[in-house]
């Protein structure tokens, strides 16, 4: 009878700290109301989510300090009337150091392997610390596109060395082509 016990013990156990953890993400930080990034001389507007998952290394650099070298990746979907396109795997790498704060490079990939690149800049990287991007070129239909976007990052598991995963909170922001247009659509391509 022991080990029956124990074992149901055991699961209800378990089955609490399920229902802790499935509660704690979905009761998470609401998302910031941010302004409406300013639209038209070119400029669209676009919203996203983008959830990530990938590695951390930290360097204690004495005391309270730590740097980390940050790799992830994982799927963003953009939404808005006139997006730069619907859906993308976004890859990240950065250094988040806690005084300094965070530099790091985005690649955004669409379904047809055109990209859009952009350098992300913020505070350390921690839960609801914001990060900014900015776009800075991009290849294929992206070619010659601009603009800025912001989030804040949220972890969903978190450890000090190893495995990562987290998503974006709030995700806004605006692009433009170099010629003032809308990425260009071919191959019936929703762009």
């Amino acid at each position: 009878m022991d080990s029956r016990l124990s074992l149901t013990r055991h699961r209800t156990a378990l089955s609490i700290a399920l229902a802790v953890m499935i509660g704690v993400v979905a009761c998470g930080e609401k998302p910031p109301r941010a302004e409406r990034p300013p639209i038209g001389d070119g400029w669209h507007a676009f919203e996203g989510s983008w959830t990530a998952s990938g590695t951390r290394h930290t360097l204690h650099l004495g005391g309270e300090h730590r740097a980390s070298i940050v790799a992830v990746s994982g799927s963003l979907l953009l939404g808005g009337e006139r997006r730069m396109g619907v859906g993308f795997r976004m890859e990240v790498i950065g250094l988040s150091d806690d005084v300094r704060g965070l530099v790091g490079h985005a690649v955004w990939t669409d379904e047809r392997g055109d990209q859009v690149f952009s350098v992300l800049k913020g505070e350390k990287v921690g839960g609801g610390n914001r990060i900014t991007g900015t776009v800075t070129d991009g290849t294929g239909r992206y070619d010659g596109v601009a603009g800025d976007y912001e989030f804040q990052w949220q972890y969903v598991i978190e450890a000090e060395e190893g495995m990562i995963q987290g998503r974006a909170i709030g995700l806004k922001g605006r692009y433009r082509r170099g010629d003032g247009g809308a990425p260009t659509r071919t191959g019936g391509a929703r762009s």
